[in-house]
């Protein structure tokens, strides 16, 4: 059986990025690989082994292109009200919380954020019904 291990996003700047999963998530380095051209960054937290890769390309000087394809990696928090908080208090600027709902049932609960190259990251609460461990 297959086991997810991470997942890779290209940002532009390094100390920005660093800094921003720091602050929002806990992320820490967890191994750095710098070639000629390109450095791989492994980020994680002691909530979990599956890391997000951050991968500087040396001489990129302009954004890159998210396309129409990226959809938005995903976390799960004890209380999403108190995280979404944190977040403002911090000036991360997320989105405001909102409810999901199929009919009268609620799924969950949760909002966005935007990293510094804009990647969208969407911090659900934990425990909430559906699939948000």
């Amino acid at each position: 059986m297959a086991k997810l291990i991470h997942s890779m996003i290209r940002v532009r700047d390094e100390a920005a990025s660093l800094a921003f999963y720091a602050q929002a998530f806990g992320l820490a380095v967890a191994d750095r690989l710098a070639f000629d051209g390109f450095t791989l960054i492994y980020l994680s937290n002691a909530e979990q082994t599956f890391e997000l890769e951050l991968t500087v390309n040396h001489d990129r000087d302009r954004p890159y292109d998210l396309g129409d394809g990226y959809g938005h990696l995903a976390v799960s928090v004890a209380d999403v009200d108190a995280e979404h908080a944190r977040l403002v208090q911090a000036g991360l600027s997320p989105l405001p919380v909102k409810q999901l709902s199929l009919g009268e049932r609620v799924v969950g609960r949760f909002f966005f954020i935007v990293d510094p190259d804009g990647y969208r990251i969407e911090v659900l609460q934990r425990g909430a019904p559906g699939r948000f461990l």
